[in-house]
């Protein structure tokens, strides 16, 4: 029964999350077993990120900056983003700019739910450190999600020349982001909180902004706005 409710604890934050960004696509939701698939892509990448990780921590070492950037925001940003041009970029349901933060999201969601489910396994877990994991990692990859999945959705919808320079953006943007972020929660600082806090405020204001921006720009927002001029 304990086990239980661990899992459902550690599980919780990440549905969540997904729920909020999946209600706020405005004018067409995507397709729920899409977005179930793509959760669970994001789980699946779990083991190979590890491997990589590992062995990248063989050949480099733990240094605090090339861990931080290369080895963990690295290697998790950059299969995901791998996997979300390969498997959903040029997917038939990819049909307006919201949906690149649906899936990115969905896909950061299930890599941070199977990370979050393993510390709470693992790790001795309080409520009080669940929900601070809840509040920080875990809604941090969904706001690296965000940024990733509104620059894809920019690539999507522009001449292919443009398209590149914002292919480059949905993956280079979020890996710094994220290694900032574990940057700061790696630094062993005693005033990490006094720097962190500030990061995360600013991912939400700027990722909630992005939200509106990739909903402004929907054809089926362009549609209605024709109707409405017509009538």
């Amino acid at each position: 029964m304990l086990l239980f409710s661990i899992l459902t604890a550690a599980v919780a934050p990440g549905i969540s999350l997904l729920t909020y960004f999946y209600m706020k696509d405005r004018y067409e939701a995507e397709p729920f077993h899409m977005v179930v698939r793509v959760f669970l892509l994001g789980v699946l990448i779990v083991l190979p990120i590890m491997v990589i990780q590992r062995g990248l921590l063989l050949w480099w070492g733990d240094q605090p900056v090339v861990f931080a950037f290369a080895v963990s925001a690295g290697v998790e940003e950059l299969v995901k983003w791998f996997m979300l041009y390969h498997i959903i970029y040029n997917h038939t349901e990819f049909d307006e700019p919201y949906d690149g933060i649906v899936y990115a999201v969905a896909a950061s969601l299930g890599f941070a739910t199977v990370e979050n489910v393993l510390y709470a396994v693992f790790q001795p877990s309080s409520a009080g450190s669940l929900l601070v994991r809840a509040l920080l990692p875990v809604s941090g990859h969904a706001l690296f999600g965000v940024t990733m999945g509104y620059y894809l959705g920019k690539a999507k919808f522009v001449s292919k020349t443009i398209s590149r320079k914002y292919l480059m953006l949905a993956a280079g943007i979020p890996l710094a982001e994220h290694g900032v972020y574990d940057w700061i929660m790696g630094s062993g600082s005693t005033y990490w909180v006094w720097f962190i806090v500030p990061l995360m405020a600013y991912l939400w204001i700027k990722g909630i902004r992005k939200m509106n921006r990739a909903n402004s720009r929907s054809p089926f927002a362009l549609l209605g706005r024709e109707e409405e001029v017509k009538l």
